[in-house]
């Protein structure tokens, strides 16, 4: 088992609304989908931000995109105006989003770097 950064294999977008940040994650090739779909589930998100989104995280599935789309309540501190954080906006919240480590087996990366 190896541990990789979820942007070695995905890339993002991300945006804000209020106090929700919404974050899609794509894989960068479609071999990548299930590795995403096993290892960044709604129970492992919550963990990886931990204080940091204080409501519900909701995990929409886009296989025609090979994406995931996940919407994290009350997570911006308030939102833009209420917040104390330097950078409150969703954006950033997809640069963390892309820093959450996952797990791989050594062959799942050979199979899919072809």
């Amino acid at each position: 088992m190896k541990e990789i950064y979820l942007k070695d294999i995905a890339h993002g977008r991300s945006g804000d609304k209020g106090d929700t940040s919404n974050v899609c994650v794509y894989a960068r090739k479609p071999e990548y989908y299930p590795i995403i779909e096993r290892e960044v589930t709604v129970e492992k998100v919550k963990e990886y931000f931990g204080d940091m989104v204080k409501g519900e995280v909701t995990r929409y599935e886009v296989p025609s995109l090979n994406g995931f789309n996940f919407v994290m309540k009350h997570a911006l501190g308030g939102g833009a105006t209420l917040s104390l954080r330097l950078d409150s906006l969703g954006k950033s919240m997809g640069s963390a989003f892309m820093r959450m480590k996952i797990h791989v087996e050594e062959d799942e990366l050979q199979v899919t770097a072809e």
